[in-house]
């Protein structure tokens, strides 16, 4: 893939919706609508609330970490490679931005124990490029990913 060139990562055809309902904003709850999730959510005492409850960053890392380790799964079955044992952690991190607005940034951890590290990294690669959450934020926030 050329730098410098955009990749139109867009779904041709959509094969799932997820719908969640907000109440309340950050102090409040959400909602799935098939009732698999109904959660407290706060704001955390970093952000000068009491942190009693989940927060819309803990929702997005289990997001991202279990989609990113499902792009690292796919990719490493197609080439052969049993990846048991293999983890995939994410730390999102919110602030303020220069636009008066706020923004996001994430850390994705990747433990691969059973593989080579320059195998791990090409594999780590190619889930960075199938992986939606990955898609979605590529070139809007900061996306780190550790291997170790």
């Amino acid at each position: 893939m050329s730098e410098g060139v955009a990749v139109d990562t867009r779904p041709t055809k959509i094969m799932y919706v997820a719908e969640a309902t907000a109440h309340g904003g950050r102090d409040g709850y959400v909602t799935s609508q098939d009732g698999q999730i109904e959660l407290k959510v706060a704001m955390p005492p970093e952000l000068g609330g009491d942190g009693n409850g989940t927060n819309p960053e803990q929702l997005f890392a289990a997001g991202y970490s279990s989609c990113f380790h499902n792009a690292l799964i796919l990719v490493g079955n197609r080439e052969g490679y049993d990846l048991t044992g293999s983890t995939v952690a994410a730390k999102v991190g919110i602030g303020p931005n220069r636009h008066r607005g706020y923004g996001l940034a994430v850390a994705l951890s990747v433990s691969l124990p059973v593989l080579d590290p320059d195998l791990a990294s090409k594999l780590v690669d190619a889930a960075h490029e199938v992986c939606p959450y990955s898609n979605a934020t590529r070139g809007n926030i900061d996306v780190t990913i550790l291997l170790g």
